[in-house]
């Protein structure tokens, strides 16, 4: 660390920044000079009754740097800038430079509701040079890495489209629901795209990630906003964050120099773990039956109502179920998980069955383990269907919108349905697929009964399953799409979620190298978790069987089709049921040795 007339400047061996005296920008480079960013200094953190516009920039204060000799290993410098706001009554940004990171925070003193937090961007009234308004930070980077998929359109974007890591999705605009959520990690690199969709361009990357501690992510998205030349982040609260008194937000931590932006999701995973941020992975224990191949009935489903008509859930029942296994068992595939899927239920919100169609579930289940195979319930999360609005979150017309797991009544109510579901007494199933996550409540409008909003509230819905399944029956899997270091300890199996957007299906997509992608980010952020491969949804058979090809190599294989596969109802031939009897020995074998 240097002081100057002029500055303040920071060099590594990883990155450069430099802090000018009586300027809103500082400016960040990598080790060699070259410039990463402008960043703006005036970040804005509005009101739900007034947004926050920066009046004045003070000098950057030295609040604490490594003694000589240090080398700044595990030491570092933290600069204070207080920020003259019109909301709050005061607002400072912290930054700390370490050897291989640096890391921003605001902290604010007052009262009110927050509703967004602005990283790197705010509105000025003349402290950012010439003219008012809003300010971004100038950006010299080209590519863009979100960790959220977004279909199969591609990997990396340009820098200047915008993206969001959240807990909502479906809709235009929403497509970004596979994961919910993935790791709050963009990456960036100066590197321009290829013509390749599914390229990753040459780094180094920049990782801008955040570190949140437990409890505190009340937030329901993390947006990279691009306009022009400029970026900025933003934390949406929507007015359900209280600060009363003095807050401190998420660190924005920047990670420069990997090689790649999974080698970036992993640094941001070290940095959460190492900080004690999130549960570590030591404590991650699978059990030895949740390697077997699974068998889910819901590409099954889909093909007989597209046969027959109606709804794919009017195809969940027990003599479907039967028919579906016969028809594998024909050709000796014979799974070692069977997931039954949407459809059994009486209602949505309620874990009993519906009778019509499975009058005797429990013993179908007593049947599957009886030849050695286990049995996992679909479960569609945030539905409030069956329940009483009290136990909902709802919006101001008292209507009930989605479940809340902050109701003592409907914690209540999930704990006796997993009883129902996987006791002994009950229907003695194994474990809970839980899908929908992207559902999770969204709005200013909206209100819980508890504090909890946007990603804590989902959470400490998974938190409530996952606890409560493992409690009723101690080796209960459960799998989510939730392949973000904070949920480690609320789930059992990754899932890799649907392959494509109805809406954006074609034939010739890659599904393996969008595939791959995923199974790369999960790797990289809860390593050794098991993940279950997914199988749907496929554009034609020739799609089908090549990830069929891969998918021993990425986890526990998925099958989701019988007799038929892809938009066009393709019959699979006793190739395809070779090609599923060769992956699932392998997949067996490993998991033994």
């Amino acid at each position: 660390m240097s002081r100057h007339d002029d500055r303040l400047a920071v060099a590594t061996s990883a990155y450069r920044l430099t802090i000018p005296f009586g300027r809103s920008l500082c400016h960040l480079e990598d080790a060699d000079g070259r410039r990463l960013a402008d960043l703006a200094l005036c970040w804005s953190a509005h009101r739900a009754d007034a947004l926050d516009t920066t009046l004045g920039v003070g000098l950057p204060e030295l609040m604490s740097e490594p003694p000589p000799g240090d080398g700044q290993g595990a030491a570092s410098v933290a600069v204070r800038i207080r920020l003259d706001s019109s909301a709050w009554e005061a607002k400072s940004l912290h930054i700390e430079c370490r050897e291989d990171e640096l890391s921003f925070w605001v902290e604010l003193r007052g009262e009110g509701r927050l509703t967004e937090l602005h990283a790197f961007a705010g509105y000025s009234s003349g402290t950012m040079g010439p003219g008012t308004g809003w300010f971004a930070s100038e950006r010299y980077f080209q590519t863009l890495f979100s960790p959220e998929p977004h279909g199969p359109e591609r990997i990396c974007w340009p820098a200047s489209t915008s993206a969001a890591i959240d807990v909502v999705g479906g809709g235009p605009g929403r497509g970004h629901w596979f994961f919910t959520p993935p790791p709050f990690c963009f990456c960036v690199s100066r590197t321009a795209l290829s013509a390749d969709p599914y390229d990753v361009p040459d780094g180094p990357w920049l990782a801008m990630a955040l570190l949140t501690e437990p409890g505190r992510h009340g937030y329901v998205a993390f947006s990279y906003q691009a306009a022009e030349d400029t970026f900025s982040l933003r934390l949406d609260y929507e007015g359900h964050e209280r600060v009363s008194g003095t807050w401190s937000s998420p660190r924005v931590i920047l990670i420069p120099d990997s090689a790649d932006p999974y080698v970036g999701l992993e640094r941001h995973r070290r940095a959460l773990e190492t900080r004690g941020l999130v549960p570590s992975m030591d404590a991650y224990e699978p059990v030895p039956w949740w390697h077997e191949p699974i068998f889910c009935g819901w590409g099954a489903q889909v093909q007989d109502a597209l046969r027959c008509g109606g709804s794919a859930s009017q195809s969940c029942t027990q003599l479907d179920y039967d028919r579906y296994l016969r028809s594998l068992a024909e050709h000796r595939v014979i799974p070692g998980t069977i997931v039954i899927d949407d459809g059994w239920q009486g209602a949505y919100g309620r874990g009993e069955v519906d009778r019509s169609r499975w009058p005797d579930l429990r013993g179908w289940i007593a049947e599957r383990h009886s030849a050695g195979q286990h049995v996992l319930l679909w479960w569609k999360a945030w539905d409030p269907q069956g329940l009483p609005p009290e136990w909902c979150v709802s919006d101001t017309t008292g209507r009930a919108v989605a479940v809340d797991p902050t109701s003592a009544g409907y914690v209540e109510q999930l704990n006796a349905d997993l009883e129902l579901m996987l006791g002994a007494d009950g229907y003695d199933a194994d474990g809970v697929k839980v899908d929908f996550t992207a559902s999770t409540p969204s709005g200013p409008a909206l209100q819980a009964q508890g504090a909890l909003w946007g990603v804590e509230l989902l959470h400490r819905l998974l938190d409530v399953i996952h606890a409560g399944a493992r409690s009723v029956k101690p080796e209960a899997l459960v799998i989510t799409h939730a392949p973000n270091p904070y949920f480690a300890g609320v789930q059992g199996m990754i899932r890799l979620n649907d392959f494509l957007r109805f809406s954006r299906i074609e034939p010739g997509t890659d599904i393996v190298r969008q595939l791959r992608h995923r199974y790369r980010i999960v790797k990289a952020s809860l390593p050794g978790m098991l993940i279950d491969t997914d199988d749907w949804q496929v554009p034609d058979r020739a799609s089908w069987r090549a990830y069929q090809a891969v998918k021993a190599e990425l986890g526990v294989p998925s099958l989701y089709h019988t007799t038929h596969v892809g938009l066009a109802s393709e019959p699979l031939e006793e190739r395809d049921y070779s090609a599923i009897r060769r992956s699932w020995a392998v997949t067996r074998t490993g998991a033994r040795n």
